[in-house]
């Protein structure tokens, strides 16, 4: 059974946070992915006592409360299953020595208060019909997680190039009054154009348009995403990590 609880937003968009959760508690942006599930997503949120998550063909993410004790963790391996990954963002403890770690990260969030945002004439709206290729485009350029389900989390839009899917941007996690850009690529043989820019420039209008603010992640290795991000006006709000753990 899917249990949803209601966020409580607050628009602090002006401050700038450099490091974890503990420095603006209050801060819908510290814990996006609960703010998400308990906000403006909560209609895909999986719920065991104080454990969040998407569901599996959607996005892997999950929220854990920020001091977990060994019910939250017996919780997340109950709704991840036996062998289950767990990907949690900007978590800093560390699990059970029952679990494995997986992929680690460090990264950077982003926020858009000063991104030039604007429409684009060549973008077209993705939709459930477009995931074979965006699945096919995201397998070729991995940018991140990109599931069958992915596209249902918000507004995605793609450049086509003789009929084929070239580049794409799109909307991931919701809290309120915010909203992530995510799955940006483009085709090796595409790049160089400013594809990526434009539509995460396109992006960001829409999510304008409904009165929010555009945000980002990127890993430190990423460099050549995270200068192009600062180069559009993204600032550094927050530094992250990104984690998994997987299930006994």
């Amino acid at each position: 059974m899917t249990e949803v609880g209601t966020a409580q937003a607050q628009d602090d968009r002006t401050r700038v946070v450099r490091s974890g959760p503990g420095a603006s508690a209050s801060h819908p942006l510290d814990n996006p992915v609960r703010a998400a599930l308990t906000g403006p997503h909560a209609r895909f949120a999986e719920r065991r006592g104080r454990v969040l998550r998407y569901p599996g063909d959607v996005t892997p993410w999950f929220a854990l409360p920020a001091a977990p004790d060994a019910d939250d963790w017996a919780d997340a391996a109950a709704l991840a299953g036996p062998g289950g990954s767990v990907l949690l963002l900007n978590f800093r403890g560390e699990p059970p020595a029952t679990w494995t770690t997986g992929f680690h990260a460090e990264g950077v969030q982003l926020a858009g208060e000063r991104v030039d945002a604007a429409p684009d004439p060549e973008a077209v709206r993705l939709g459930p019909a477009d995931v074979p290729e965006m699945l096919d485009l995201v397998a070729r350029t991995e940018p991140g997680p990109f599931l069958p389900r992915t596209v249902d989390m918000g507004s995605y839009l793609g450049i086509r190039r003789g009929g084929a899917l070239v580049a794409m941007a799109g909307e991931r996690l919701h809290p309120a009054g915010w909203t992530e850009i995510s799955a940006v690529c483009t085709d090796p043989a595409a790049r160089g154009q400013g594809l990526a820019g434009r539509l995460i420039r396109a992006v960001a209008h829409g999510i304008e348009q409904r009165g929010e603010t555009s945000f980002l992640h990127a890993v430190d290795s990423n460099t050549g995403a995270v200068r192009l991000y600062e180069a559009l006006g993204f600032r550094l709000r927050a530094r992250v990590s990104f984690r998994e753990a997987v299930a006994p």
